[in-house]
Order: C-alpha cells, then structure tokens, then sequence
C-alpha cells in the first residue's frame, strides 16, 4: 500500500475522521467484491454480452474498489510521489482500455480489500496508544475555600485546586496527596505491576515550590487508580498539561523520528517507482517488437508485470513494525518516540549512565554524624537542622528528614536570615551567632581550618565516598555530617543484563566529586566512573565514548542532564513521568524510576529491526518471483492476490511485537529497600 497511508499515527483531532474512514474503506471493499461476482456471474454463469449488465457491475466495482485508492493516489501525487495507489490505478485504467474489464475490476477489489484489512490489522496497534487517552475521568470532584467539592469538568481544572478521589476511581489530574493515604495502580502510565503507597506531603507550601522534586510516594499522575483509601490531592498541571496528555500526543506524533531502514526504503521508492513505469514500457516495446505480441496482449503483459513490481509489502514492512514496537513499549511504560531511537538503541555499542537518581535512588540519607570535640550530637544536630529547615535543597531536605527524628521536643531552635553562598552551602543566624553550613572550599576560602581530630575524620568519612557539610557556629566547629546517595538494588543486576547483551562498554559520568563516583561505580559494575562533571563536562565526555563507540545511549534523571542526552545517539530519561524537561528532550522516557526496563527495551529494539529485516526480505523476494512468474503466464487476478497476501503477512508478522515479553533480566523496583521519603 501507500507508505504515508500507514505510516502515520492520527492526531489528535483526526481520530473519529480516520476511524470513520477506515470503517468506510472496508464496506467500499465488500461492496467491490459483491459487485464483482455479480459481474462474474453475470458474464460467465448468464452468459450475458459485456456491454449489459456485466459491464455495469465491473464499473460498479470499479467505483467501489477504486474510490479510497484514487483519493490516496491523488493526494500523493500532489506532493510529488508517485507511489503504489498510482501505479495499482494505471494497470486497472490500462485493462480497462484493451477490454479486461474483470482483470481491472478484479484488481481494484482486491487492492482495495487487502488495504482495508491492512488497515484493521494496524488499528490493534494504534488502538493501544489511543487507549491511553480514555484513561483520565471526564469530572473531577473539586474543593475549594473549604466548600464541600463540587463536581466540575477536568478542562476547568486549575493548578492549585484540591481535588477529591474516592476510593477504586480514576484520578484525574497530576498532583501531589496533601490528605490521606492509599495505594495507588500506575501501570497505565509507569508500567508497575505493583500499586505505589501514597501518602500527604509534611508541607503543602513547600510542596508546591517543590514540585519536580517530591518523591515518588507524594506525587500521583491523572489516568491512575486510586486504591482503597480516599486521596485529597493539589493539582500541579492542567488536564491539557498532565503527564498523561503528554505521554499520549508524544506517542501519537512518534513516527515523525523515522528510522535509518524506513528512511532509506524511503530513498528507495523514489526511483523505484519511476523505474517500474520505464521496465513496464519497456516490457510493452519487447513484447511487440521482438516477440511479436498484438499490442493487446502485449499490453495486459505490462499492466500485469506493473501489478507484480508495485511494493505494496515493501512500502508498509518497516512502518507497521514500528507502530507495533512503539505501542508494546508504551504498554510497558515506556515511551520511544519513534523508529529512530526505536531501531538505534539495539546497535549501540556503550552506555553512559548518569549517577544521581539513574544508578542510585536520587534521594540521600544521613550516614555519618561526628561531633567535633567538646561538643555534643544533640548541639550539632539542633544546630544543622534548624539552618537546613530553611534551605530547599535536596541535601537538606534529607538532612532534616533523618535527623529530627532524633530531636527532643525541648531541643529545638529557629534560624533566621538564611543566605546561600553558591556551590559552598549556607549562613543563617541562631541567637545572634552566625551558622554555616556548607563544604570545605566554603571555610578554605575564609582560610579557616578544621581542628586535627576533625580534619581526620573528615578524610576518613570523605574517602567511603560520602558527601560532607561541616557545621560552625560562631567561632566553633560543630561538626561534620555525612550524606550518601545509595545504590540502587536492580543496578548492578542491569548492568549485568546488558554487558550480557553484548553493550561493549558501561559508563557512569556524575557531578560528585570521584571519590564518591568511585565508590559507587564499584557497587554497580560500571566499566569507568567519571565524577566532578558540569553539564557541559558530560557532554564533552558523550563525545569522547562516541568516538570509539558509536552508537551511544545516555540515561538521565535531570535537567541537568539533558545536554549530554541531546548529544548521545539515544536519550532515555529515568522517571521521566515526573519531569516535563525530560519528556521533551530524550527519545525513550522510562515513564518510572525502574532502570529494569533498559534491557527489555534493548530487547524489543533489536526484535523490531529483526522483524524489519524478515518483512524486507520477504516484501523482495515476492516482488521478484511475481515478475519472474508473469512472463510465464501467471494473470493480473493471482498476481494481486498473492501481492495482497503477502502484504497482510508483513503486517502480522510487525504485529507479533505487540506481544513481546519481558525477559528474565528485568528486576524492577526493589520497593523494600527504597530509601523513605
């Protein structure tokens, strides 16, 4: 069939017009059959002249079978193609001219029939991506000003609304649990098979100026489903702006990143098509001229060798694959933004893992507290948390996250006056003293030096590859507290998986300093780990790999990373449900923090290009044995049924990947030894 008649998802305002047509295109097809075995029956079985009835039949299937396929044929035609609709309407045009009106008439219904069941075998495909728009309720229950919540469409949702989800029902808008507690099923936009535990966020302010940074169990997506509890949730994104509109319209424009083979075939049928209509005069010049044919059925002979050379299957092999890839990658939750990163991803030879939140759990714990001398814990961690408190970053979050527990009530204290020295830490004031909190360049650069028996301690946690702040407080140390972000459980079983799979080398690049890249880097099993990187460090480092390892695929987690994703051939972001950035930037998005799906979707991307290159093989090999049997006397009528049928082969061949399991190397999320929020 025509190529860009099946190798493009609908969008979102053509959906009900495409089904519409599709639905049409099949009772036109059926139509063009019943007219053609009247004609038939009419012609043979009646005996009949066929310039009665039969003739009035054949034109009738002439309609109905060539209706669709001459609006294709024109619309491409338009643009400067001349693809296989054009050429399917020559040979019927030319049997119709030398009087083969049932070999024409045959050839429309049978073109127009196998383009029709093409089509509802693609519809499986895309009715898989076009599911997920139906995920997300039409109403949302609304409180507002503490009123009882009103019911009100999703589209007059605005971002600081509370709404109420009651239990076993939909949630309808990204957002962030700020009342109760449930577990919550994200399969249809993460891909866990295991319900998530929600719970409130400590504070709703915070939250709010926080947002791309609440852990996994404050934040739920619309399109889920709540468990049994009831939710009262802030809306973060509008229903135009969720996750879920954005993984939907990402996956419905998917095919615009064509893929090298669909690119090339595409090449390829520029000329290929010219040549078939310059071979089939050429067949008409050869058959009069030498073999001495009347032109009647020297011309049948072209317009049968034009039918056989069309390449119907050749044209849809490499689409129908890649809607089918990228439809089964969706279900997985993962979002592969067409057969470019589709088919690339299984030839890379190395992959750069980013460490934050990609290799480890992106969320540090406390590891070490050391007071220095003279002083208590209970003084150095009163002090630290009441600075942090005031800080919005991650290492403080933590910090007061782990450590107020071990705070009395009597004990605590008020900062005021926070200051942020940038890439050193903090200041604030407690009683008139000055605190700082911050790394060892912050008091370096004010020539202030750790006493012995800290500078000590310090060397010794800092070398277990943790991240320090040191604490003074007026003219005194405090202390030292040690942060570490940890590994995640999956990740040296991932990386495992994929050196398995032939990836020849693992990088891991961070913006730690490389002791703490190295220690992690050995938990993990990376081949190199590169630490103390800028964003732009990263990207010199992608280009690095890139010249000895092409191709190359990043993974990332943040904004920060996305420079050095644009760079590698392939971009996956990590989680990227949460994170607007990464959804626009890379070409694969693991749509939770399950590094576990990297391997599968290695697997699914080399299971694509092998269906590829089978539907290629095959689209060929019947092309060249059809016109092979053409000169041999095989009519117009086997040659479109044989054509058709193989096309209908390519296409359930492409749809065995909506089918394909994940394998034995995927571990998933180790929810127990996740790190608590």
């Amino acid at each position: 069939m025509s190529a860009s008649s099946t190798a493009t998802a609908p969008t979102a305002t053509s959906q009900d017009h495409e089904h519409g047509s599709a639905r049409w295109e099949l009772w036109f097809a059926i139509a063009a059959g019943v007219t053609y075995a009247a004609g038939m029956v009419a012609e043979i079985a009646l005996g009949l002249p066929m310039v009665g009835w039969p003739l009035a039949f054949f034109l009738a299937t002439y309609f109905f079978g060539g209706y669709f396929t001459i609006r294709t044929a024109i619309s491409s035609t338009l643009r400067g193609k001349f693809e296989v609709d054009f050429l399917m309407l020559v040979a019927a045009v030319g049997a119709a001219l030398i009087g083969r009106w049932a070999e024409g008439a045959v050839l429309l219904f049978l073109f127009s029939l196998g383009h029709a069941l093409e089509e509802y075998a693609l519809s499986r495909a895309s009715k898989s991506i076009e599911s997920l728009a139906e995920l997300a309720p039409r109403s949302a229950l609304v409180r507002r000003d503490g009123e009882e919540p009103v019911e009100v469409p999703v589209e007059e949702i605005v971002v600081g609304d509370v709404i109420v989800v009651r239990p076993n029902s939909r949630i309808p808008s990204d957002g962030f649990v700020s009342t109760g507690q449930s577990a919550v099923d994200q399969s249809a936009v993460t891909g866990e098979s295991i319900p998530v535990e929600k719970e409130p966020v400590p504070d709703r302010e915070r939250a709010l100026r926080t947002v791309d940074t609440l852990p996994a169990a404050n934040r739920v997506f619309a399109g889920t489903v709540n468990g049994s509890g009831v939710l009262e949730i802030v809306v973060t994104a509008t229903s135009a702006d969720s996750t879920l509109s954005r993984v939907v319209e990402l996956v419905r424009t998917a095919d615009q990143a064509a893929s090298p083979t669909q690119k090339f075939i595409d090449r390829f049928q520029r000329w290929y098509v010219p040549a078939v209509i310059v071979g089939v005069a050429a067949t008409l010049l050869v058959a009069m001229l030498v073999f001495a044919q009347p032109f009647q059925d020297a011309f049948y002979l072209a317009m049968t060798v034009l039918v056989a050379a069309s390449p119907c299957a050749l044209a849809i092999a490499t689409p129908a694959a890649v809607l089918a890839g990228v439809a089964r990658a969706a279900r997985a939750g993962l979002l592969v933004k067409g057969g470019a990163p589709l088919e690339t991803l299984g030839k890379v030879k190395a992959i750069a893992f980013d460490k934050t939140g990609t290799l480890t759990w992106g969320m540090p714990r406390v590891t070490t507290v050391v007071p220095a001398e003279g002083i208590s814990e209970a003084e150095l961690i009163v002090g630290l948390i009441a600075v942090e408190a005031l800080s919005d970053h991650p290492l403080a979050a933590a910090i007061v996250r782990d450590l107020t527990p071990r705070v009395t009530e009597s004990e605590p204290v008020t900062a005021t006056d926070l200051e942020s020295v940038t890439g050193r830490g903090i200041r604030a004031t407690i009683g008139g003293d000055s605190v700082e909190v911050g790394n060892l360049r912050m008091f370096d650069e004010q020539k202030i030096t750790l006493p012995a028996p800290l500078a000590d301690e310090y060397r010794r946690v800092r070398d277990s590859g943790q991240t320090l702040v040191i604490v003074r407080r007026g003219d005194r140390f405090l202390g030292i507290v040690g942060v570490m972000d940890a590994s995640r459980e999956e990740s040296a079983q991932v990386l495992s998986a994929l050196r398995d799979a032939n990836i020849k080398q693992l990088v891991m690049i961070s913006g730690d300093n490389q002791r703490v890249a190295d220690a992690i880097g050995r938990q993990v099993g990376v081949d190199t780990a590169i630490g103390e990187l800028l964003p732009e460090d990263k990207v010199t480092e992608i280009t690095r790999l890139a010249a000895t390892h092409r191709p190359i695929a990043m993974i990332g987690d943040g904004v920060n990373d996305a420079p050095a994703m644009a760079r590698a051939d392939v971009g996956i972001a990590m989680g990227a449900a949460g994170s607007t950035v990464a959804l626009e930037t890379c070409d694969i998005a693991l749509m939770s923090d399950d590094l576990g799906r990297v391997p599968f979707a290695v697997r699914l991307s080399r299971a694509t290009s092998r269906i590829i290159r089978q539907n290629l093989i095959v689209s060929l090999a019947i092309v060249a044995f059809l016109i092979v049997a053409t000169f041999v006397g095989l009519n117009i009528g086997a040659v479109v049924l044989i054509h058709e049928g193989s096309t209908l082969i390519v296409v359930a061949n492409a749809l065995r990947l909506l089918n394909f399991e994940r394998g034995k190397e995927h571990h998933g999320i180790d929810h127990e030894n996740k790190p608590a929020p």
